[in-house]
């Protein structure tokens, strides 16, 4: 029998984001570090909470999969303790601030921006770009957010392609270094280089210091939407959750850019959420679309297919798709400039 139980899912999903959020911003899961237990009188006086709001809030993360009871109190959960401690190499809490300060209260106006096609978190008359945004706190809020999710995505993609087969990578708009990090821990030949904004840049310094990975890993500072030309000297690109924020003639026109600085025989690699062909989903793909409706001007998930005709169009050759389950990506395409 067909009932609306997958709509109450649905209506209800902000539900449990929020108490997330708010569980990070009172520090919850940072307090309770280390296997430390609170109870919920414990709880009420070190967030100052009443006893309602107390144990409705421990129930709740509960209930998450982010504490557990342990006797008379709660600990952090190991997905907690893992992700939820501020301080800790792959801090998930920047994703969750970062959902919640920028773009919450924006997707409450999806509508507006289904009728306008403008984003709503910035604006195009006065700002250049979302990245170019002019509060700095905000910007730090998203490269943070975007660390934690690049290094699990990139880590699945080291395993679904053979990087060990090439000497130089360039991470084309590759934020904080994330992947070239991760992928140059697992393949001990492979050395990169990070392209992106100039402040960007800065962003992937500290995190490639931070690694040891000075020897390998460099930076080179450039807008891969407006420079001529792309760093030479590699012989893979990497566009690493990148061309979801771009519509179809500025994808076009860096694939092109890719191609001219590969040499012959240089690949490129494509990690994104991509759509099936059919563009029925899968959610996650279609849904960072609606979201891509909110932050970019131009930008949209794409189906593999549309990623094969442009990449053939750009001169790339033996194009394939590669599948695997990551949180920023579920597929990458891979081709070859002849």
């Amino acid at each position: 029998m067909i009932t609306p139980t997958p709509l109450m899912q649905i209506v209800t999903g902000y539900w449990a984001f929020k108490t997330l959020a708010a569980a990070v911003d009172l520090d919850l899961f940072g307090r309770l570090a280390g296997g430390r237990v609170v109870t919920r009188q414990q709880a009420e006086k070190e967030f100052g909470l009443p006893e309602r709001p107390a144990d409705l809030l421990l129930a709740a993360c509960a209930s998450l999969g982010l504490l557990e009871r342990a006797g008379e109190g709660y600990r952090n959960t190991a997905l907690a303790e893992e992700f939820l401690v501020p301080g800790r190499p792959h801090y998930f809490g920047g994703q969750v601030r970062y959902s919640d300060e920028r773009t919450y209260l924006p997707w409450h106006r999806i509508g507006e921006a289904l009728r306008t096609d403008r984003p709503l978190t910035w604006d195009p008359d006065t700002q250049e770009s979302l990245f170019t945004t002019a509060d700095p706190s905000m910007l730090a809020l998203f490269w943070e957010a975007m660390y934690s999710t690049s290094s699990f995505t990139a880590r699945a993609l080291g395993e679904a392609y053979d990087f060990g087969a090439h000497r130089r990578l360039l991470d084309v708009g590759g934020g904080a270094g994330a992947f070239p990090i991760e992928l140059c821990r697992r393949y001990p030949k492979l050395r990169a280089t990070v392209f992106d904004l100039p402040h960007v840049r800065a962003k992937a310094e500290e995190k490639i210091v931070a690694a040891g990975l000075t020897d390998r890993i460099g930076t080179a500072g450039g807008n891969f939407l407006t420079d001529p030309a792309l760093p030479d000297g590699h012989d893979v690109v990497l566009l690493s959750m990148i061309l979801h924020d771009w519509n179809e003639a500025q994808n076009r026109s860096i694939l092109a850019r890719c191609h001219a600085a590969l040499p012959s025989g240089g690949a490129i690699v494509i990690s994104e959420l991509l759509l099936n062909d059919e563009r029925t989903g899968p959610p996650a793909a279609a849904l960072m679309g609606m979201n891509m409706l909110v932050e970019t001007e131009g930008g949209k998930n794409y189906s593999a297919a549309e990623y094969t005709a442009w990449l053939t169009d750009a001169g790339f050759t033996d194009v394939r798709t590669i599948s695997f389950d990551a949180p920023g990506a579920n597929g990458a395409l891979v081709a070859r400039r002849p």
